[in-house]
């Protein structure tokens, strides 16, 4: 892809209407059925195709409209999954116990999953198209294994449907697909172990731009819990940064805004370009382009500027639609000030 400096795009999620689902809560049950859900969808997916334009985004996503869990929303597509069979399951480490479906036979994607629906977006704007996907080892963190008896090898049974979803949403004209793996920041030395490897499979023969975008998650209470025990430094991306930039993934999202995460890691990224995390999801105060801006100055001093690209942390979906709005234009807005500032003749 050829862009200017700073190319604006968000981590993929975005408020759900309130005509489509309960505002402000996160994988809220859908109001209509059939084809008044489908429509519904289209008509919120429209709106914010409309609205990342309107904020000069330059790489827009569907807002994640279609489905109501980022990684349920792949899943519950795929056979091999017993959703009545429900284990009790510590989350990201033990971060919440929930129950969760269990896997009781070799994983299959019979028909496209989100094929038809990035084909809508692809019609719908003249912008570049992401649309993302739950990583491999994500997935195995939302899931019991009661068939293939090692995370490892279940993670590769997800990586290859996941790859078969992968190549067709590329067929579909999408431009960036962009994996969502928040599990590399809480298992690292599985990361390095199978974690990576499982995701560049995901990923084989893809020839559009790819991404991994690992974050420390919405702005939940468990989340925000588990923050304040990680210290003064969030080192975590400083044990898988190394693995991914020997990987064939072209790009990197990341967490900055409002974090603890030492800016410094990028080094570690030589190789890749790198989304800068420059909205905070987790706090509704409306960041200013100024700061967005000199969150990606400080980037600056790690990365060459033509990899970087301004960016979200999260996705902005537990959040009211008029901040998200807000938010959005200062994500435009603050990569427009630093375009400005830094491209030849800029200060």
């Amino acid at each position: 892809m050829s862009h200017s400096l700073f190319p604006a795009t968000i981590a993929g999620s975005l408020p759900k209407p309130a005509w489509l689902a309960e505002p402000e809560k996160l994988w809220a049950p859908w109001k209509h059925e059939g084809a008044a859900l489908q429509a519904a969808k289209e008509d919120a997916a429209l709106v914010w195709l409309k609205l990342q334009e309107d904020a000069g985004l330059d790489i827009l996503t569907d807002g994640e409209q279609f489905r109501m869990h980022f990684v349920h929303g792949f899943m519950e597509h795929l056979t091999g999954i017993d959703w009545q069979k429900k284990t009790k399951m510590g989350i990201r480490n033990n971060r919440y116990v929930v129950d969760v479906p269990t896997v009781t036979s070799a994983i299959q994607r019979p028909r496209d999953v989100h094929v038809s629906d990035a084909a809508f977006a692809r019609a719908h704007t003249k912008r570049e198209l992401k649309i993302t996907l739950p990583g491999p080892m994500t997935i195995c963190d939302t899931v019991a294994d009661g068939h293939y008896g090692r995370r490892a090898d279940m993670a590769m049974a997800f990586a290859d449907v996941l790859n078969q979803e992968a190549r067709a949403l590329q067929a579909a004209g999408v431009d960036v697909i962009q994996f969502d793996e928040p599990a590399f920041n809480v298992f690292m030395d599985e990361v390095n172990d199978w974690g990576v490897p499982a995701l560049e499979r995901a990923a084989a023969g893809l020839t559009c731009a790819t991404a991994v975008h690992i974050c420390y998650g919405y702005g939940i209470e468990a989340n925000v819990k588990w923050k304040e025990t990680l210290g003064d430094q969030w080192r975590q991306y400083e044990t898988i940064f190394p693995a991914l930039n020997r990987s064939r993934i072209g790009q990197v999202s990341l967490e900055a805004a409002g974090s603890k995460v030492p800016l410094s890691l990028i080094r570690l990224l030589p190789d890749k370009q790198i989304l800068v995390g420059v909205i905070d999801v987790a706090s509704s105060v409306v960041e200013t382009p100024e700061q967005v801006a000199a969150t990606l100055d400080s980037a600056l001093a790690f990365a060459d500027k033509e990899r970087v690209q301004a960016c979200t942390n999260c996705g902005l979906a537990p959040l009211p639609k008029a901040v998200a709005e807000a938010k959005l234009a200062a994500l435009g807005a603050g990569a427009a000030l630093a375009r400005k500032t830094h491209s030849k003749g800029g200060a």
